[in-house]
């Protein structure tokens, strides 16, 4: 609708997101701590930048999702929001906006008016213990972006009209 030349892919889509399947990944049910094993996830270790700037270049603008692809070729499921930070520090990304149901990350989940505007990105991995839930993984992410050279992440709230220039106006949490 805004004229955008989008092309939806995967990073299955040539080895756009590529990194190592776990071995092992540690999960609780039922209160109880496991290990489960033969478990297709994996971690984003590389981005395929030549492809990307290919479509860039080309006018198309990609929106990508995960699953990656393993060193053996193998499709794992990738955290999207991590892929996303491996993308932004490959591309040399002043910011990196995430977009969440809530207005940033909140000191007292649920409560919104707990919203922290502001953390030091020498800070960043301080404030894993507000995380709640999928904020956890976002957090993650916006520590991994920033070792990685990114400037600036900010959660942002993806519920509101024009989210990303709201969050480019100083809205939701801003780390860096």
């Amino acid at each position: 609708m805004a004229g955008v030349n989008a092309v939806g892919l995967s990073g299955l889509d040539g080895r756009i997101f590529e990194g190592t399947r776990k071995d092992t990944l540690r999960v609780r049910i039922d209160g109880k701590r496991m290990v489960l094993r033969d478990d297709w996830t994996g971690t984003v270790e590389r981005i395929n930048t030549h492809l990307l700037r290919t479509l860039l270049d080309a006018g198309y603008f990609p929106v990508l999702t995960p699953p990656a692809a393993s060193d053996k070729g193998e499709a794992i499921n990738v955290d999207g929001d991590r892929a996303a930070a491996m993308v932004a520090a490959a591309f040399h990304a002043e910011a990196l906006i995430i977009l969440s149901n809530v207005p940033g990350l909140l000191r007292n989940f649920p409560d919104e008016a707990s919203l922290i505007r502001e953390i030091p990105k020498h800070k960043a991995n301080d404030f894993m213990q507000y995380a709640e839930g999928r904020m956890k993984k976002k957090v993650m992410g916006a520590v991994e972006a920033i070792d990685e050279g990114v400037q600036k992440v900010i959660f942002a709230d993806g519920r509101i009209d024009a989210p990303l220039s709201a969050a480019l106006a100083g809205g939701g949490t801003q780390i860096g």
